[in-house]
């Protein structure tokens, strides 16, 4: 797998617990996480492939999985209390910063740019005043928790909500040119942190016009 494909494909994994992930860790948390295992060792397998492309592929999955896992941690069980979501998120930063320059450095690099991204998606709620009201919206039932979510979309649109995000926004782009320049790893990292970025967009987008799209109800 050659770098443009490694860097496509850490864009459409950042994509997948958007459409995969939020559905099923909602409706069976417990076989959500148990899912790992499975995934870890099929990526462990890939990676030790004589195919020099399968194997990275393998390297790159093996970063997923701990973001996969992570999510489910905190989806499945602790989703009630946002102020749990990054230390949960972030379980896997110590192996991940030592592994940068090592066997490893592809898995972690996507697992860095995930969770770079998801800090900033974090702090950006924080600021705007939305994570004040995000337990507020996954205990509603659907009905209500479209109209929350509808309501807070177009409070974070109002104009010092809407500068913050911008300028958060801003500060993330910066950081995806940095990081593109910075070599293999650093691409990994950029791809999956614009990714995040356009997810976001994305969400918030869903949340205006059609809130089911959103994967939290």
């Amino acid at each position: 797998m050659g770098l443009s494909s490694l860097t496509l494909a850490s864009g459409l994994l950042v994509t997948l617990p958007v459409f995969l992930q939020a559905p099923w860790v909602r409706l069976a948390p417990f076989s959500a996480a148990v899912f790992t295992a499975p995934l870890l060792a099929l990526a462990l397998l890939l990676s030790r492939h004589r195919d020099p492309r399968l194997a990275r592929a393998g390297e790159l999955l093996v970063g997923f999985c701990g973001s996969w896992l992570g999510g489910c941690l905190f989806w499945g069980w602790f989703r009630l209390h946002p102020l749990w979501h990054l230390p949960i998120e972030a379980f896997a930063l110590p192996l991940a910063l030592t592994g940068l320059r090592g066997r490893w450095k592809l898995a972690c690099s996507f697992y860095l740019g995930s969770l770079l991204g998801t800090s900033a998606t974090d702090a950006a709620m924080a600021a705007t005043g939305v994570m004040a009201s995000w337990p507020q919206v996954l205990s509603a039932s659907p009905p209500e928790a479209s109209l929350l979510l509808q309501s807070l979309a177009r409070q974070v649109l109002s104009p010092l909500p809407l500068t913050l995000v911008i300028s958060f926004a801003a500060a993330l782009i910066q950081a995806c040119r940095w990081l593109w320049r910075r070599g293999e790893a650093g691409r990994i990292c950029s791809a999956a942190l614009a990714t995040t970025l356009a997810v976001d967009g994305l969400f918030l987008l869903a949340a205006l016009g059609a809130p089911v799209l959103t994967g939290l109800i």
